[in-house]
């Protein structure tokens, strides 16, 4: 897992929210109040349900475009029981939490870098991304 986990406040601006994701070249920031994981906020956020709607990435706050349901992983979790959670839930980041407070992130890059994991990222990943159909 990455333990370096930077995140942002909800109450922030969603450009913030932007420029911080490309100062850190990721693709998605974990949202935090009084240092409790209360949401994750990702490049897609931003694109559908601000720039979309035609909302000014300035003039609104990361809580009101996040996704607030998060799935988090705890530090002790086994890697086959984390990917098992990403692919069920199909999501490429996991948040891993300690007594309510973030300790870092564990990403599908990070179980495909381990030879060891190979196979756990890629059945995540297939899982995960589930070809859409357009809605027509």
């Amino acid at each position: 897992m990455t333990r370096d986990v930077r995140t942002i406040d909800a109450s922030s601006s969603v450009e913030d929210a932007a420029r911080m994701m490309k100062e850190l070249n990721v693709g998605s920031l974990p949202v935090s109040e009084n240092g409790n994981i209360t949401g994750i906020i990702t490049d897609r956020d931003v694109v559908l349900r601000n720039v979309a709607d035609g909302k000014a990435p300035s003039d609104t706050r990361v809580d009101e475009v996040m996704s607030k349901t998060v799935v988090t992983a705890t530090p002790d979790m086994d890697v086959h029981r984390a990917a098992d959670l990403m692919a069920k839930n199909q999501i490429r980041r996991l948040p891993v939490v300690k007594n309510n407070r973030m300790v870092g992130i564990v990403s599908i890059g990070d179980l495909a870098v381990r030879n060891i994991y190979e196979n756990e990222a890629g059945e995540a990943l297939s899982s995960i991304s589930k070809p859409s159909k357009p809605s027509v």
